[in-house]
């Protein structure tokens, strides 16, 4: 059905191999998820396997690709001509009576499906619920769907992860939802970028997430005992065969046929015996286990003495009617928060979330007795794409927090090149990244944050659940990242139309 032979990937501005030597074979009952860090080449790899044409433009590449049958794609970003149209126009030649099962079980109904309504008006979770109905009603042999998880709300996510898991036809997914992986993936592609990204490692584990990351981890341990062992031992070796050589050539009992003391003669063949035995121990050094190397999260926090006592008021905020467009989404929103609370807000796809969100940081960003710091949606409301990471912060900060800011891309694993590239051209992650970089220089006491985590990979995103928890500020949030709600809020709240409810 699906066969990659051997692919290699560069990218075109850097000349930088991106993936190296990929083969795979995606097959009946496969749910392959592919991971990494942010911008280690994921959608780019994805996409190339859908279609070569869809990295024409930034990318080249060698091998093969053999498709059979019908292939479904979910992009990361719904294309920009797409969202042009109505709703309607957008299914005009799909028969989505047909499926009603599927628009059920998204949580659509048919009058949505008919409106007039731009898709650009949409939340981001219900532009993911028409795509994916739309994918499913022309029926597909295969499906790759490039974070379908992204701005869903936890009702459909929980039907997406249930959907994936019972899927009759094998899909090929990124994700970096931790618990959709956990309970949906059973092979696991992993792209690490090593040695300041200039070497591309993939590993195919035909395993569950779990499994795979245990048997990780304990070949990597037991890799390294067998490595470090090696190199001790040889150490010590060498060590004496030097106290040796020493000895043999300060040695003056040896007399030469004349009678006379000399360190040449047998000192000289016991020297030779003994380099002789070195050059064995070099040889010996090149049959050396190596090292493993991995690529780890990256390392990154917020500073410790950020501290709001328990008892300030940070909010009171009433809206009498929250509406979009002229739609009521929800009346008499009443919310209060003190101190350092960590609060997050739920509920379905649009149902006002975000647009709650931005009335609060409206309020919020003019306060004199608090920093606060705001991380959209839509990434592009505070951040111009035009900018390289570099000339965003030179424009931010005086010279000694961009010397810090450098520093800390470094431990986010920004490589030069990428520090020069606009940030329109790096991956959601790495555009996130720069994001949180910018709350921590700033030294934010109130972070107002939509989906914080959505765009981390698993390995970045464990770090920053945990620099939020450790956070002595004001959160103020909203995320379906169930790993997040149960580690980082304090309180959830979920908004529907009659206003915020506490949940219990």
């Amino acid at each position: 059905m699906f066969q990659a032979k051997n692919i290699n990937l560069y990218l075109n501005k850097d000349n930088r191999l991106l993936i190296e030597d990929f083969s795979f074979s995606l097959g009946e009952g496969d749910k392959a998820v592919i991971i990494g860090e942010e911008g280690n080449g994921k959608s780019t790899l994805l996409k190339y396997l859908y279609e070569e044409e869809l990295v024409a433009g930034y990318a080249q590449a060698t091998g093969q690709v053999i498709r059979k049958g019908l292939f479904g794609y979910l992009p990361q970003f719904m294309p920009e001509a797409e969202q042009e149209l109505t709703i309607s126009e957008y299914f005009a030649e799909i028969d989505i009576y047909e499926n009603y099962d599927m628009v059920d079980s998204l949580g659509l109904d048919y009058d949505f499906l008919l409106s007039q309504q731009s898709i650009r008006t949409l939340s981001g979770g219900e532009k993911v619920k028409i795509q994916l109905l739309k994918l499913l009603c022309q029926k597909p042999d295969a499906l790759f769907m490039d974070e379908p998880t992204n701005d869903l709300d936890i009702e459909t996510l929980t039907f997406l992860e249930e959907f994936i898991r019972k899927c009759s036809i094998p899909i090929l997914f990124i994700s970096h939802d931790e618990v959709l992986i956990s309970n949906t993936a059973n092979v696991i592609i992993h792209i690490e970028q090593l040695i300041r990204k200039t070497k591309s490692v993939i590993t195919v584990s035909r395993l569950s997430y779990e499994a795979y990351l245990k048997a990780r981890n304990l070949q990597f341990d037991k890799q390294t005992q067998v490595a470090l062992k090696e190199r001790s031992e040889y150490k010590k070796k060498k060590e004496r065969l030097q106290q040796l050589y020493e000895k043999a050539r300060h040695n003056k009992s040896w007399k030469n046929p004349d009678g006379i003391p000399s360190s040449d003669g047998g000192a000289k063949k016991s020297m030779q015996t003994i380099v002789s035995k070195g050059k064995r121990f070099e040889r010996e050094k090149e049959n050396f286990t190596d090292i493993p190397n991995r690529e780890e999260g990256i390392v990154t926090r917020f500073d410790a003495d950020i501290y709001i006592p328990p008892q300030k008021r940070i909010l009171d905020f009433s809206l009498s009617e929250l509406k979009v467009d002229g739609k009521l989404l929800a009346k008499d929103i009443h919310l209060s928060v003190i101190g350092n609370q960590h609060i997050c807000i739920i509920g379905k796809n649009g149902a006002g979330k975000s647009t709650l969100l931005k009335e609060i940081w409206n309020v919020l960003k003019e306060r004199k007795d608090i920093v606060a710091s705001y991380m959209p949606q839509d990434y592009r409301d505070i951040i111009d794409y035009s900018l390289t990471p570099t000339e965003f912060l030179q424009s931010s900060y005086d010279k000694e927090k961009y010397t810090l800011a450098l520093t800390h891309m470094g431990t986010m694993k920004f490589t030069r090149d990428e520090m020069k590239h606009t940030i329109g051209e790096l991956s959601g992650g790495q555009r996130a990244k720069i994001i949180f970089l910018n709350m921590v220089l700033q030294k934010a006491n109130v972070l107002i944050l939509d989906e914080p985590t959505r765009n981390f990979s698993p390995l970045s995103a464990p770090v920053i659940r945990q620099a939020l928890m450790d956070f002595q500020g004001t959160i103020i949030s909203i995320s379906h990242d169930r790993k997040y709600l149960d580690e980082v809020a304090d309180l959830v709240y979920v908004l529907s139309e009659d206003g915020l409810k506490l949940l219990q």
